[in-house]
C-alpha cells in the first residue's frame, strides 16, 4: 500500500472522531435558542448542592418542579416555558441515582414529551448560567429543585 493511500484511510478514519469533537451535540436542529440540548435519552442523576441532594440532568444542570402542577400533566406553556424550558425527551428517560420506577413521562401540547419525577414535570430554569445554579430556587413560591424521591425542597 502506498503512503498516499496510507494517509487516506487515516484520515477517513479520524474524521468522524473530529467531527464528534467539534460538535456541540446539539442534534435537535433548534439552532440559535438557549434551551439546554434534548437528548434521545434525558438522564438524570444525582447531586449534593446547598441544598441537599438534588436532581440534576445530563449536564449537570439542575433541575425544578413547578407546584402548580398538581398531575403529571404540565401547565407551563408559553412565556412560562420561555423561562423554565421543560427536560424532554425522545424515548425513555433513565436515572443516575434516581429510583428508575420514579421516571415517568407526560405529552406535552406541542406533542414532544417531557420527563416527570414521581409524577412530577421536570424543568429547567433559564436563569441558571451554569451547572451548579440553583437561581430557580423558591420563584414565586412555586419552583423548587426536586429530591431524588420526587419531592420538592421547600427549604
Amino acid at each position: 500500500m502506498g503512503h498516499g493511500r496510507v494517509r487516506l484511510l487515516a484520515i477517513a478514519a479520524i474524521f468522524p472522531l473530529v467531527i464528534a469533537a467539534c460538535s456541540n451535540g446539539d442534534d435537535t436542529g433548534g439552532g440559535a435558542d438557549d434551551e439546554p440540548d434534548e437528548a434521545a435519552e434525558a438522564v438524570v442523576a444525582v447531586e449534593d448542592s446547598e441544598l441537599g441532594q438534588i436532581v440534576v440532568d445530563s449536564e449537570g444542570r439542575t433541575l425544578y418542579v413547578f407546584l402548580v402542577d398538581e398531575t403529571s400533566e404540565s401547565t407551563c406553556y408559553d412565556d412560562c416555558e420561555a423561562n423554565w424550558p421543560p427536560l424532554t425527551v425522545d424515548g425513555e428517560p433513565a436515572g443516575d441515582g434516581v429510583d428508575a420506577a420514579l421516571l415517568g413521562t407526560t405529552e406535552r401540547q406541542d406533542g414532544s414529551t417531557q420527563v416527570t419525577l414521581d409524577g412530577h414535570p421536570l424543568y429547567h430554569f433559564a436563569g441558571d448560567e451554569t451547572a451548579d445554579d440553583v437561581n430557580g430556587q423558591g420563584v414565586g413560591d412555586v419552583w423548587y429543585v426536586v429530591s431524588p424521591e420526587g419531592e420538592a425542597i421547600t427549604a
